[in-house]
């Protein structure tokens, strides 16, 4: 077979009803479709096999991760003119993509691909996939579980990818500056937001690797609580802590946001872990973090949203996203997050939306692993490393495309009176002894 390329970009376009708008290079060294762009390489014939059992995202990621499939040229123009041809197709996403066998109109062409694909049956989905799961969604041990599949890789690994900052969370890039710059900035945002000064208690929900928690107690004075369910994040977060010489004003717990029950605090920080909540427990979650601020404390909820569809009351998740990388992550539109959040109790006084901000933070991360990829290859496996870089990328790409934002919210526990605390002029985020506004 020595036209295997020409015979798929056939195919593709009977599938999809569109040409494919990159160009294909095949097992057997053919070589078809646009030139001049980036190659999507089918390296095995077993990838037809996994679409063919799998059509759409799950089957495309299945082979990624097994090696089977890669690109040669820019990763990110392949992603978006792929992303076209999925994203743009009308409200059904790929996993509810019609199977090409069972489709009469299509018949033709799924057996032309089942020739193609060579014998079955299809190979076993990359061990590195999350095995389907059943039972309850968030309960805590379900959630921990999660959490650890995706934060317990290793703290070499995501300081690799990361960088100095360890902050997995969006940066905030105020013109110019490295990554590392935009993260303190991000950081210092939210600490503004908060209005902290020194004594205030401080809980960082979700604290990571204790970035924002040394933050807040070395630039502001401020006591935190820092509650994770990683052991890695949190044993690399204590000893972070240490050597800066902040143990006495920082304490960092092994701990479900649900089991916390020492408040009040006068501010609290979640800053990228509500993604994690899930829908059916999101009231709950605002709940417990209005019941855990003292009358006048500032909530900052930095959240991932997607857009909304149709059918609002169904549970979203992106197959690849809940198979490899967040198990029983879910994103909610913006607004049903601040209806959430009001219903709870809450008076939201800001939303700000920095969308575009992620996608140059992700590709700053995307770069970082693809500069040291030997080293992440030895530090986890190489089916991780190719996970994490379609991820990153694909994200980057969403952000870019508008199919997901991001918004940090400023919420507060208004008391009776009325008096929220925050300044008149919004986006000054303190104020002088008399009430002025100020800029830090």
């Amino acid at each position: 077979m020595a036209d295997a390329a020409q015979r798929l970009n056939a195919l593709a376009e009977d599938l999809l009803g569109s040409p494919l708008p990159v160009r294909l290079r095949a097992w057997d060294g053919s070589e078809a479709g646009p030139p001049g762009g980036p190659v999507l390489v089918v390296r095995h014939r077993r990838a037809l096999r996994r679409l063919l059992w799998k059509p759409g995202e799950l089957g495309l990621v299945r082979a990624w991760v097994a090696g089977e499939i890669d690109v040669e040229g820019d990763l990110y123009a392949l992603l978006d003119g792929l992303a076209g041809l999925i994203w743009d197709r009308g409200d059904d996403d790929a996993e509810r993509a019609v199977h090409p066998l069972l489709d009469p109109r299509l018949r033709a062409a799924g057996k032309a691909l089942l020739k193609l694909a060579g014998p079955f049956p299809p190979p076993p989905p990359p061990a590195e996939e999350v095995r389907r799961r059943s039972g309850r969604l968030h309960t805590r041990g379900r959630d921990r579980r999660a959490i650890s599949h995706h934060y317990d890789v290793g703290n070499d690994f995501y300081a690799l990818v990361l960088g100095p900052s360890m902050v997995y969370s969006c940066a905030y890039w105020t013109g110019g500056g490295t990554l590392e710059d935009a993260q303190r900035d991000k950081l210092d945002l939210i600490a503004r937001k908060l209005n902290l000064k020194p004594g205030d208690r401080l809980l960082d929900v979700g604290c990571g690797w204790g970035s924002m928690a040394i933050h807040a107690a070395r630039e502001y004075g401020a006591e935190v609580v820092g509650v994770t369910l990683s052991r890695e994040q949190a044993a690399f977060a204590r000893k972070r802590i240490a050597e800066e010489g902040l143990a006495d004003r920082i304490e960092i717990r092994v701990q479900d946001y649900r089991d916390v029950r020492d408040g009040p605090y006068d501010a609290i920080s979640s800053i990228g872990m509500a993604e994690h909540v899930g829908s059916v427990q999101y009231r709950e979650y605002a709940d417990d973090l209005y019941g855990l601020l003292r009358p006048g404390g500032r909530l900052l909820n930095h959240q991932i949203s997607r857009r909304p569809e149709r059918d609002e009351d169904a549970y979203h998740v992106d197959a690849f996203i809940d198979a490899y990388v967040f198990p029983d992550g879910e994103l909610a539109p913006m607004g049903r997050t601040l209806s959430t959040l009001e219903e709870a109790g809450f008076e939201v006084r800001d939303v700000e939306a920095i969308r575009e901000h992620y996608a140059l933070t992700l590709r700053e991360w995307v770069a970082n692993l693809e500069e040291h990829w030997a080293r992440a290859v030895r530090l986890t496996s190489p089916a991780r490393a190719r996970i994490w870089r379609l991820y990153m990328a694909a994200s980057a790409v969403s952000f870019e495309r508008n199919r997901i934002g991001v918004n940090q919210f400023l919420a507060v526990r208004t008391p009776e009176s009325g008096a929220s605390g925050v300044p008149l002029r919004p986006r000054r985020w303190t104020e002088r002894e008399d009430g002025t506004p100020q800029e830090r």
